[in-house]
């Protein structure tokens, strides 16, 4: 059995401009930088740790691998965030206005991944992180709240909105995923509603 610790990126450029992520590749801010390194002090020790390879997630990965002296970071493809499509760079309000209701009722435009396409995606991704890092006991994963979101929810968890360096424990035991806790590694009560 591996442990995986899933955990959001730092707060990146966009968070802080209240914009929809997605794929788009916007970098930490100051702020991004102080939490990955305050998540850091409070981590137990980890033998390997994984990333995205968007760069908010593996920036937050590099500072948080460069104070523990755990590394070099690995990284994954698949455990980008989720595509958000037409709605990446837009604010909610951007939303509102070209689609009117969308986020309320749950609808989606074309090109945004579905929930089952992200849980696909993040299942085969974080069999292959087990695999790359055979031998682990714990692993940190640092990727983003949709994958997260996505994870949790092929669990029949509800959607909660989780807080940059917040986390959930993943038990990855013969390729089938076991959900553990959830965590918040800097405690600082803020949580984004973004991508």
């Amino acid at each position: 059995m591996t442990r995986l610790l899933l955990v959001r990126h730092g707060e990146s450029e966009w968070n802080a401009l209240g914009k929809w992520q997605g794929q788009a590749n916007p970098p930490l801010t100051d702020q991004g930088r102080r939490q990955a390194q305050q998540a850091a002090g409070v981590l137990g020790a980890f033998d390997a740790i994984v990333a995205s390879t968007l760069q908010r997630a593996a920036e937050t990965a590099a500072i948080i691998s460069e104070v523990m002296g755990v590394g070099p970071v690995l990284v994954e493809e698949d455990l980008q965030e989720r595509c958000a499509g037409p709605w990446q760079g837009l604010t909610r309000a951007d939303i509102e206005t070209g689609w009117p209701g969308a986020l309320e009722s749950g609808h989606r435009p074309e090109g945004y991944e579905l929930d089952e396409q992200v849980l696909e995606r993040a299942h085969g991704a974080l069999l292959r992180v087990v695999e790359a890092t055979a031998g682990a006991d714990e692993v940190l994963v640092v990727t983003h709240g949709g994958l997260i979101y996505a994870v949790e929810g092929g669990a029949a968890i509800p959607m909660v909105r989780i807080p940059n360096l917040g986390g959930r424990w993943v038990e990855v035991t013969d390729g089938e995923l076991r959900l553990g806790d959830r965590v918040d590694l800097v405690g600082d009560g803020t949580v984004p509603d973004l991508l």
